[in-house]
């Protein structure tokens, strides 16, 4: 009986277990819901207003906005290089923190402060979206929003007196407008010196904060009041215009230093100076320039068979670093034929002036600046001159409404007119580039600045219809331009290969410029039609320093 047990028993288990599913199955398609459909996926437009709200924070910011441009290749290697920008990251935040740790040891008990863990974790922050201003500005500036739902892990203990007080930062999401400037642009890699970060809104920021292995956030209020406090401080110092500022080159190395004012340099006279010719006297005159300047060097007249000379003349030169650069001063004597010799020289450190104040300086000359020298010890008598640094006015605007590009004097208003005409300045004209010049002949262009009789012109480019010649002309006035116009001409110019010292020239158009909208506007930046050209344009900066 036990066998037949154990057999019926065999045989209900294998035929049973088959069977109950096959039953089961049954039951379930019998009794399975109606109301389960396929999904409906509808257009875009035809969804209402709340299901829009519902899912607008989720849609990409180059969706929302057509003039935005993916990224994607961007965030591809951003996500492969994640691991070493965690570690360069977290090294940057641990180097950075250690000093300013430091000057709270000691206070209210603390006996050290370190991270514990510190990693930004395995997901790397998002670019959805990336949007460059073109400007006719020599600097680039683009916005991007970024958002960062990371799972970092930074733990920080505080040791009060032996008792460790943990705090540790979990879950972070982040989402910020930015908005990123790289100026100025220079000759050096990576071609700009600066770069200043903004953000356009207030950042949207979420994350955890444990102390002790509970939640702080938990508490209830302090979730809120963290978050309005986070946007309230980063707002004051980050929200646009307000922006950080991250040097990339030093200045030396950067960029070059605009003008700040103008030295205004005197020189009067000389006394017992040197009998350099072996008949007769010496022939003196005055070689005067900034230190860091390129520009050529200015120089007083001749006074003949004179070793005791009056000169009284004034000079005017750019000032662009005046607690840095210095006044040379070289005496030379005048001779027809050779070199001329040097009697001596003296420099001037421009930041022993006051501006705006005259100061008189006598100095013995030397015969360089090596002190350690003895042929310094000898007399080469003395040079007087006067110096008044004057600077820029920073804000000339006094006009706020359109500019009449013909404007004349007699319109100008009575305090506008004694604010800009008897003012002093400086006219700074930069030729930017050219494009789209239509030679006929050939295409090795150049620019010539013509104003107030006075021509500059910039370095020939060869083989090229679109230059960028980046080059700066200065003009120093004695009242603002109001009623001037600047002459700018392109030209093509080509050596005659027969006749190496006959070249051909081609007028590739021109444009004329008036300036009193520089004079109430402080700069203008814009890109000209070349007349005489069938699509050819120059792009110029013009800037009037007002003192």
């Amino acid at each position: 009986m036990n066998f037949i047990g154990s057999l019926l028993g065999t045989i209900g288990f294998v035929f049973g277990i088959p069977v109950g599913l096959f039953l089961g199955f049954l039951i379930f398609i019998s009794t399975e819901s109606t109301d389960v459909k396929i999904p409906f996926i509808r257009p875009l437009q035809e969804l209402d207003r709340s299901s829009l709200v519902d899912i607008l924070p989720e849609i990409p910011l180059w969706v929302k906005h057509p003039d935005y441009e993916r990224i994607d290749w961007f965030n591809d290697v951003v996500r492969d290089m994640w691991p070493y920008i965690d570690k360069a990251i977290c090294g940057m935040i641990k180097s950075l923190s250690e000093p300013i740790f430091s000057e709270y040891i000691g206070m209210f008990h603390l006996r050290s402060i370190d991270f514990e863990t510190l990693t930004l974790g395995t997901l790397p922050p998002v670019v959805q979206g990336i949007k460059v201003h073109e400007m006719n500005e020599n600097h680039l500036v683009f916005d991007l929003m970024a958002k960062w739902a990371g799972n970092p892990n930074i733990t920080l203990v505080l040791k009060l007196l032996y008792f460790p007080i943990k705090f540790q930062l979990i879950d972070t999401q982040i989402t910020a407008a930015i908005r990123v400037t790289l100026k100025p642009f220079v000759p050096t890699f990576p071609c700009f010196s600066n770069a200043q970060v903004s953000l356009m809104e207030k950042p949207e920021v979420d994350f955890g904060l444990k102390v002790m292995g509970g939640d702080l956030m938990a508490i209830p209020g302090v979730h809120n009041y963290v978050q309005r406090l986070i946007d309230e401080q980063v707002s004051s110092v980050y929200l646009w215009p307000q922006n950080l500022e991250v040097p990339i080159l030093d200045a030396s190395i950067g960029a070059a230093k605009k003008p700040v004012g103008i030295l205004h340099v005197k020189v009067i006279r000389a006394r017992k100076l040197k009998k350099m010719d072996i008949i007769g006297t010496s022939d003196p005159y005055v070689r005067l320039s900034l230190s860091g300047e390129r520009i050529s060097y200015k120089k007083t007249s001749v006074k003949l068979k004179n070793l005791n000379p009056e000169w009284n003349e004034d000079f005017k030169l750019t000032v662009k670093d005046p607690e840095c650069q210095v006044l040379q001063l070289r005496i030379y004597d005048w001779e027809k034929v050779g070199v001329h010799d040097k009697l001596g020289m003296q420099v001037i450190p421009l930041n022993l002036l006051t501006p705006h104040e005259k100061k008189e300086f006598t100095m013995e000359l030397v015969k360089n600046m090596n002190p350690n020298d003895p042929r310094n010890k000898k007399p080469r008598g003395s040079i007087t001159v006067e110096l008044n640094f004057v600077p820029f006015v920073e804000d000339t605007m006094g006009f706020n409404g359109p500019i009449d590009l013909f404007m004349k004097k007699e319109t100008i208003p009575k305090t506008l007119e004694s604010s800009y005409v008897n003012r002093a300045g400086l006219l700074v004209v930069t030729v930017i580039g050219a494009k789209d010049l239509d030679g006929k002949r050939h295409n090795n262009p150049f620019a010539l600045v013509i104003f107030k009789g006075e021509k500059r012109k910039t370095k020939v480019l060869k083989k090229t219809r679109n230059p960028s010649w980046n080059e700066d002309f200065q003009f120093m006035l004695d009242e603002a331009p109001l009623e001037e116009a600047i002459h700018i001409e392109v030209i093509s110019k080509r050596k005659n290969r027969a006749f190496r010292f006959v070249s051909s020239k081609e007028a590739l158009g021109h444009v004329d410029i008036n300036l009193v909208d520089v004079v109430y506007n402080n700069r203008i930046n814009e890109r000209y039609h070349l007349i005489n050209s069938r699509n050819g344009e120059i792009h110029v900066d013009i800037q009037w320093n007002a003192t």
